[in-house]
């Protein structure tokens, strides 16, 4: 709260949950010509509870803005080592299942934890959902006035400015058209 007047915390789930029927919608509109958002939305056709409509709106992010996210989310399995899981990772989140898999089949499994992961290091463990270590791993980014990745720089501003409406006024081309999206959804 120190750092930009405003909890963080608080704006980012307010944020997410005004957002995320328009992110899921606009996802939809855009799953018929890309497999991976379609696919992670798949399992949000059997259960509908409010996390997962959550971490599917976080998690297709990357997928609609074209960005990689294979170097920002890790999926092992709980008898897998953390650190095999995030080598080579600078900044992201590491989630734990039962049975492994991959990002776009997140939602179809059983997350046993999920953890922030800052240059290789597991940060923060045992968090909830996607969500909340999202909102966890952005407290850190503003905390430690770290970069956000070159990969997903279009991720974060929308987490940001869109989102949590700190510094909204001027966005980046993809954000803004994002936001209308959302706006006309």
């Amino acid at each position: 709260m120190r750092l930009v007047s405003s909890d963080l915390n608080q704006s980012f789930f307010d944020g997410l949950d005004k957002y995320v029927p328009k992110l899921l919608e606009v996802y939809r509109k855009r799953g018929h010509s890309c497999p991976d958002l379609r696919s992670l939305l798949h399992p949000l056709d059997e259960q509908t509870s409010n996390q997962k409509r959550r971490d599917a709106a976080l998690l297709g992010l990357p997928y609609y803005l074209r960005e990689d996210s294979k170097s920002f989310i890790s999926v092992c399995e709980t008898t897998s080592s953390a650190v095999e899981a995030t080598k080579g990772m600078d900044i992201g989140l590491l989630v734990v299942t039962e049975d492994g898999g991959s990002n776009k089949q997140l939602l179809a499994k059983n997350i046993v934890d999920v953890a922030v992961v800052l240059e290789e290091h597991v940060i923060l463990k045992e968090q909830k959902d996607v969500a909340r270590a999202f909102a966890m791993l952005m407290g850190l980014l503003y905390s430690l006035n770290i970069d956000y990745p070159k990969g997903l720089k279009y991720t974060f501003e929308v987490i940001q400015k869109v989102v949590m409406g700190i510094g909204s006024g001027n966005c980046s081309a993809k954000a803004n058209g994002l936001r209308n999206r959302m706006l006309q959804a």
